[in-house]
């Protein structure tokens, strides 16, 4: 009884953690507070700098340098006025995670006096070492300069850390060479070829349109629990997720903690996360249970996306800090428990223009449904054509445990759009030739039925088994990871919706050449649309099997591992669409394809090690004790002269327990040796198909079944591990 399990069991028990930290009474007394917003910048810069500021942010010009100096003087001077002595880069390499290398204002004058400094040249552009991130192959370790350059169109924050502050500058990352080594880069030239293809086409409706912004709005679900018990567990703490456990008598099948009360603890730490997140500008909104037992889940409100990509990157870094205080452990691995749900980052897609209108949001007038079904049409159309991409973009060694399996999405890209919505657009394909009139007001006000006066918000209903569903005046992107980097998907997302709408305008346009009235092109090139991806719509219940056999037939893809999936990225249909719209070369593709392959690999490989140590280091050490006292007690039993009938039951467990000990064992050194030859392989997506068929997917199950089964054998007092009831119910 003197393990970690047992000493976190009754830590808990004895004195559980309720911390409640300080809240202001209102989010908008400190909401900000943190931020180098454009309001507090006016109080810190002259007009001319401030006009520099504005017009570098949201108008998206490059940095005046010649204003650099004045920018960093206020941008100091407000930090100072908060007692921050140290400023950082913040960046995004292309670990998933974020980055920073810490610079204090102190400094050295020639004659020795000291001084805080902070230049324009300090804010604009630094030079971290390029060669210690992944790379794929674009820098080496002799070749390690890479620079960071500031992205004005995500403010400055001051990270409170400990009883330090920070100055946090967010930037880019690309080499020397000037390849992008991060995820903002591409995201952002991704948003800008969105931006103008979508201009293009809002023309044809609206002249007072010249910004078009993709927002975000994430769902973060994640985990919570003890950390004694999260440090009682090496899986947990070197790989997020349990390797090991057997399901509990009671897991979420009573559906009593979706939405129940929160816990106390959860609720103190939640409040703390949420003051601290609020300091930075992340619009929190929404907090709740979710479906599996200490699984929750925070949203905000819709951001821009670049702003959202790093309000969520920071939020996480946020939670991970703040549960410490708590004595929680945060797990966002996708899959962390086997038999209850995993975890998503929902990403709600839409799209809105500098005149404020939503371009996903059905109108009430012929000429905005018009724009609304463009927009919409060509969204279906970009996932129908990028589908591949799409499920490459969310392919990680953590989501493959999670897609298909409890309440996530299948690995089959297909949309949701509703009952009503799918007769729309049949009635649409239906029509022909000139049946097209821009008189049609019935048609064009979607009033296809003659009850309905027009297509109201949330006209569909859900479906929580769809990759990527319309939610009214969205799209919702279920099949992100929770660990996930957003940027990934939105910047397939944004690119195939910018190539999509581009091919949009030509077929028009060219309709339009040949004599016929604009509306009249744009839906009949709407038909078109419709036909060619409705493939890709689908209604029911995405978990059934059948959906797989109909998905089959329909032509679309079903890629379950993350080695298949993401040759995506090096696919010729990848190389035309990111090189036309200048997202990425074709040398920086087939780098994120090599270090999303190492990704993976080292990710299988950390979970083998470990799942192998804890097996036969605590598993069968604490099953061969049990099994020896059970011995004892057969010897006892023999030597007092009971009947073998006394003692078959012993005879029985001791005879189960050495069949899965083997079992375990055989599999284990069978791991060991396939591990052994992936490794000897050159080919590295050779190596990644290696480790997910024959490590991963031929030995995990197995070692884990019969591990599982002596969790139910052995006697509790010799099971070193926290078991899931203890992991997911105490707190």
């Amino acid at each position: 009884m003197d393990s970690l399990r047992f000493h976190a069991v009754k830590k808990i028990s004895l004195n559980p953690t309720h911390q409640e930290g300080e809240y202001a009474e209102r989010v908008t007394s400190i909401f900000n507070e943190n931020v180098f917003t454009l309001e507090t910048a006016r109080n810190y810069l002259s007009d001319e700098a401030f006009k520099s500021l504005v017009t570098s942010a949201k108008g998206g010009k490059k940095v005046d340098r010649n204003m650099g100096n004045q920018i960093a003087l206020g941008m100091k001077a407000w930090a100072e006025s908060k007692n921050v002595t140290h400023y950082t880069h913040w960046f995004q390499p292309l670990t998933g995670l974020s980055a920073e290398k810490h610079d204090s204002f102190f400094t050295l004058k020639s004659d020795g006096t000291a001084i805080e400094e902070f230049e324009g040249n300090a804010l604009i552009q630094q030079e971290p070492d390029a060669s210690s991130f992944p790379s794929g192959g674009l820098r080496a370790t002799f070749e390690a300069r890479g620079y960071t350059a500031w992205d004005p169109s995500s403010p400055a924050f001051i990270m409170e850390t400990a009883e330090g502050k920070t100055l946090c500058i967010p930037t880019i990352f690309v080499a020397y060479t000037g390849e992008s080594l991060d995820t903002k880069t591409p995201l952002l030239k991704a948003l800008n070829a969105l931006d103008k293809s979508a201009v293009d086409v809002c023309q044809y409706f609206d002249k007072n349109i010249s910004k078009v912004n993709a927002t975000l709005g994430w769902e973060q679900e994640y985990f919570v629990i003890d950390s004694g018990i999260a440090n009682a567990r090496p899986d947990i703490q070197l790989t997020g997720r349990t390797l090991i456990g057997h399901a509990p008598a009671k897991g979420q099948q009573l559906d009593d903690h979706y939405f129940g009360a929160i816990p106390e603890r959860v609720y103190a730490f939640m409040r703390d996360y949420e003051k601290e997140s609020y300091k930075l500008g992340i619009p929190l909104r929404t907090r709740h249970n979710e479906v599996a037992p200490a699984q929750f889940e925070c949203a905000p409100i819709f951001e821009e996306t670049n702003l959202a990509v790093d309000h969520n990157t920071l939020l996480m870094d946020i939670m991970s800090r703040v549960a410490k205080k708590h004595n929680l452990t945060v797990l966002f691995h996708e899959k962390p428990f086997a038999g209850v749900n995993g975890s998503g980052k929902h990403n709600n897609w839409s799209l809105s223009t500098d005149t404020g209108i939503n371009l996903l949001a059905p109108g009430k007038t012929p000429k905005t449904n018009l724009m609304f079904l463009t927009f919409f049409v060509n969204a279906i159309k970009a996932v129908h054509d990028y589908a591949g991409l799409l499920r490459a973009s969310i392919a990680s060694a953590g989501n493959e445990y999670r897609l298909g399996a409890n309440e996530a999405p299948p690995a089959v890209m297909s949309i949701f759009i509703g009952k009503y919505l799918t007769k729309v657009l049949n009635q649409i394909e239906k029509r022909v030739g000139d049946d097209f009139d821009e008189q049609d007001e019935a048609l064009l006000k979607l009033d296809i039925h003659k009850g309905i006066p027009e297509l109201m918000l949330d006209n569909t209903d859900r479906n929580r088994t769809s990759p990527f569903a319309f939610t009214g005046n969205k799209f919702e992107y279920r099949a992100v990871g929770s660990s996930a980097n957003c940027a990934i998907p939105m910047t397939v997302l944004n690119t195939a919706m910018a190539e999509t709408l581009k091919n949009f305008k030509l077929e028009v346009d060219a309709l339009i050449e040949t004599g016929e009235k604009k509306e009249v092109a744009i839906m009949q090139t709407i038909q078109k649309y419709i036909v060619e991806s409705k493939s890709v719509l689908f209604e029911g219940d995405g978990y059934s099997s059948n959906w797989e056999k109909e998905a089959l037939k329909r032509g679309l893809e079903n890629i379950k591992s993350t080695p298949h999936s993401l040759d995506a990225f090096v696919s010729e249909k990848a190389e035309h669409l990111f090189l036309s719209n200048n997202i990425f070369t074709k040398t920086e593709l087939e780098a994120r394809h090599e270090i999303m392959l190492e990704s993976y690999i080292k990710k299988i490989q950390i979970e083998a090690r470990v799942l192998g140590d804890l097996v036969t280091t605590i598993i069968i050490p604490g099953a061969i004790k049990y099994q020896n006292n059970l011995l004892t007690n057969i010897k006892l039993l023999k030597e007092t002269g009971f009947p073998v009938q006394a003692y078959k039951a012993q005879i029985e467990i001791v005879e189960k327990i050495s069949e899965h000990i083997n079992i375990i064992s055989e599999n284990v050194t069978s791991m060991i040796e396939a591990r052994k030859k992936a490794n000897d392989i050159d080919d590295i997506r050779q190596t990644a198909i290696e480790y997910y068929e024959n490590v991963k997917e031929k030995h995990f199950r197995k070692i884990r079944y019969h591990a599982d089964k002596l969790e139910l054998i052995v006697d509790d007092s010799f099971w070193a591990l926290p078991k899931y009831r203890e992991l997911l119910f105490m707190r």
